[in-house]
């Protein structure tokens, strides 16, 4: 008897349909376990949003959390073309009256008349160059290295105080020396032995050598008076005449530039509204995640959730809590206050106002305390956060316990595959066998019909 290909050829019943039927019950978990699994990934991707915005409202309060975040200073010229001004953080506030009388200059020699022709050989011999009272600097110039523009690059190669720049025209070659420091102590001198007639010791300077390079410009102080006192300097970048303060001179004045140093204010507010945009989008992101939307009747993917429920009233009621400083001790005090859903603002007036008094501000957000709920603001909510996403804080404690049922939920999916895969395998091989059975049935009630069909046919 040939053998059913084709299941339910024998039987009539469309075994595949069926078969599709029992294990579609057998794979019926899977769909509210995938249900879980997308709302356990919606809420791993919240907390780790609410992780990161945690951490940057950590670093928006640690820089308001030390003195120094509060010790930033401006520095303001009236004339920036003439007098460059800057200045380091915890600068006392002063006013400066600047006059540039002189700036600084380097030194600088170039070779005389007669120019050298186009790549003359100088002749080999040594160049000892002076700067100042510093260890000479001697230069073997060899033959094959003696045209102006290989002894120039030697120079610059020596680092010896000095450079060199060759300059030409339609007449010839000249060289140029320059001082790399300026102010009048900064002189060079420049020793030749060697080079051939009328050569190497045309580039002799400050000896006694005829012939030699002749100065263009002398090494010179910078001159100013600040405040009416006269100041000398040997550059043009005065840092520590003034601690704290670095002017830079780039001309002299007719009249006297106004230097301003001041608390800078523009950096504090800028700091102060970092901080509450951070912690307005922490608060925005666990408002929508906690909360019921009546109009499409769906609800947020931390709705009910105790950890985040809990963060955000553990915020709104840091934000409402008093410091142990003076004369502000609350952050209502210097125009930071909270609205409706729990966002902070700037009262622009009332935070100027408080900004006059630095050292009150300082203390707000920087006082400590033995008592951490005392401490400034600042303090106060860098330990809160850094807590928070710490290996062992409540954030980290969440998310690997989600990761945890994620994948546990993970598991129970590949489970009830294992067991559809099983059942369809056996239900398959159940109802084939049956339906080959059938066959077998069918076979052999027509063998039997045709055999009464012949005793009927031909009776005896």
């Amino acid at each position: 008897m040939s053998t059913i290909s084709s299941p339910g050829l024998a039987s009539g019943i469309d075994i595949k349909s069926l078969v599709s039927q029992l294990v579609a019950l057998e794979r019926a978990p899977l769909q509210p376990l995938r249900t879980q699994a997308g709302s356990i990934q919606s809420k791993l991707s919240v907390y780790g949003s609410i992780k990161s915005m945690v951490s940057s409202m950590g670093d928006a309060a640690a820089r308001l959390s030390t003195p120094a975040g509060w010790n930033g200073v401006k520095a303001t010229s009236s004339n920036n073309t003439a007098v460059g001004v800057s200045a380091t953080a915890g600068m006392s506030a002063t006013n400066l009256s600047v006059e540039v009388l002189q700036l600084a200059k380097a030194q600088s020699a170039v070779s005389q008349l007669p120019p050298f022709e186009r790549g003359r050989a100088l002749g080999a011999g040594t160049l000892t160059i002076q700067m100042g009272s510093g260890d000479p600097v001697e230069l073997v110039i060899a033959d094959g290295e003696d045209s102006l523009a290989s002894i120039a690059k030697k120079i610059n190669e020596s680092r010896g105080g000095v450079t060199a720049t060759m300059i030409r025209d339609a007449n010839g070659e000249r060289l140029m020396m320059r001082s790399t420091i300026t102010g009048e102590d900064s002189t060079f001198s420049v020793a030749i032995t060697g080079g051939n007639a009328g050569g190497l010791e045309r580039l002799a300077f400050g000896t006694t050598a005829i012939g030699g390079m002749v100065q263009t410009q002398p090494g010179q102080n910078a001159l100013l008076s600040i405040n009416n006192v006269d100041v000398s300097s040997a550059t043009n970048t005065l840092s520590d005449t003034v601690p704290g303060l670095t002017l830079v001179l780039t001309q002299t004045t007719t009249v006297p530039v106004e230097v301003v140093v001041s608390a800078d204010q523009d950096g504090m507010r800028k700091n102060v509204q970092a901080f509450l945009d951070a912690y307005n989008a922490l608060n925005n992101l666990l408002t929508t995640a906690t909360k019921y939307n009546p109009d499409n009747k769906t609800a947020g993917s931390l709705q009910g959730d105790s950890t985040a429920v809990g963060l955000q009233n553990a915020l709104r009621s840091m934000m409402r809590s008093v410091t142990a400083s003076s004369p502000f001790s609350r952050l209502v005090d210097v125009g930071i206050e909270a609205k409706q859903g729990g966002n902070l603002e700037i009262k622009a007036e009332k935070l100027n106002a408080a900004l006059g008094n630095i050292d009150g501000m300082r203390a707000l957000f920087t006082s400590d305390s033995s008592n951490p709920t005392a401490r400034g603001f600042g303090l106060k909510v860098k330990a809160f956060a850094d807590a928070l996403v710490s290996a062992s804080g409540t954030l980290s404690t969440k998310a690997e316990s989600l990761q945890g049922a994620f994948t546990r939920n993970t598991r129970e999916q590949e489970k009830v595959m294992d067991r559809a895969a099983r059942a369809e395998k056996r239900f398959l091989a159940q109802y084939n066998a049956m339906d080959a059975n059938v066959g077998r049935l069918n076979g052999l009630s027509a063998f039997v019909s045709q055999q009464i069909t012949l005793w009927n046919q031909n009776p005896r």
